[in-house]
């Protein structure tokens, strides 16, 4: 049986992101303001001809897959790099109480934006808040951290956007509000998962030490319509 993080995007597609679901029964994907993620049930040319034939010129899209795929020469690729998939393997931590946790909603994409563009988490569009569960933290009425959850391919969900602003490293935000999106997760008979890039030694120390052990190095690859 495929473990459905092998291919999470598809999984997630077909399962707890339905919803946000574009394309047929081979090839799914996020609406272009949501998320750049495109899902294949194989990677086959035929499925990426369909996809080509399926969006408009020079969309760009985000290919995740567990090991190195071949791009049909109608994409080009702008981007290939190795990303570490991560799965919760710890004790369920304890309730947060650092800081007061403030439900995100449409009124805070312009702050969630700005704090994503600083930090540069991974692809942040103005409706990656469809997804849900975006949490965030504020200093004096400014957001300083946020964390909330992307793909879901059952029964996993993924932790994503975790970013803090520069000047408020080290003050335990982060970890603060991965924690609480664990027991969230783990409440819902949920499995937590993330991604990080493989050269983001602090990110990585700091989930290894909230109890997430690396499953499989990824290869995500930045494709554009030709």
């Amino acid at each position: 049986m495929e473990q459905p993080l092998d291919n999470p995007i598809w999984n997630a597609l077909i399962s707890g992101n339905s919803n946000l679901a574009h394309g047929n029964n081979r090839v799914k994907y996020f609406a272009e303001n949501v998320a750049p993620f495109v899902g294949f049930e194989d990677y086959s040319a035929a499925n990426f001809n369909t996809l080509h034939k399926q969006v408009t010129d020079q969309r760009v899209f985000a290919v995740v897959s567990a090991e190195e795929i071949i791009i049909p020469d109608q994409w080009k690729v702008l981007n290939n790099m190795k990303i570490l998939q991560m799965v919760f393997d710890g004790s369920l931590p304890s309730e947060p109480l650092n800081y007061e946790l403030v439900t995100l909603e449409d009124q805070h994409i312009p702050a969630m934006l700005a704090l994503t563009k600083i930090t540069n988490p991974g692809p942040f569009t103005e409706r990656t808040i469809d997804f849900g569960n975006y949490k965030g933290i504020f200093n004096n009425g400014e957001l300083i951290a946020m964390a909330g959850y992307r793909t879901q391919p059952s029964p996993y969900v993924e932790i994503s956007a975790v970013c803090t602003h520069p000047n408020h490293f080290g003050k335990g935000c982060a970890g603060t509000l991965i924690n609480y999106h664990i027991r969230q997760i783990i409440a819902t008979s949920g499995i937590p998962y993330l991604h990080s890039r493989t050269d983001n030694a602090i990110a990585i120390k700091l989930y290894q030490k909230l109890g997430f052990v690396a499953r499989k190095e990824m290869t995500f690859n930045i494709i554009q319509k030709n």
